[in-house]
C-alpha cells in the first residue's frame, strides 16, 4: 500500500510540475516576445519591396498593429 502511495505522489508531482512549466515558460515567451518583437517596420518594407510594391506609412502600420493583435 505504501509503494502505491509514493507511485501516486510521483505521478501527481510531475503532472503538477508540467502544468506550472507550461504556464511559466508560456508567460516568459509573452513577455520576451513583447520586448523583442521578430519583425519590425524595416523588415516589413523590405518585404512589401521585394514582392514589388511600395509600401505606404499607412500600409506598414497596418500590418504592425494586425501582427500585434497575434502577439497578445
Amino acid at each position: 500500500m505504501a509503494l502505491f502511495l509514493d507511485i501516486v505522489k510521483v505521478l501527481v508531482g510531475l503532472i503538477a510540475g508540467g502544468i506550472i512549466g507550461f504556464f511559466l515558460a508560456r508567460k516568459f515567451m509573452k513577455k520576451y516576445l513583447k520586448q523583442n518583437p521578430p519583425i519590425n517596420e524595416q523588415m516589413i518594407k523590405a518585404m512589401m519591396t521585394q514582392m514589388g510594391r511600395t509600401p505606404s506609412q499607412k500600409q506598414v502600420n497596418q500590418m504592425m498593429k494586425s501582427m500585434a493583435k497575434y502577439m497578445d
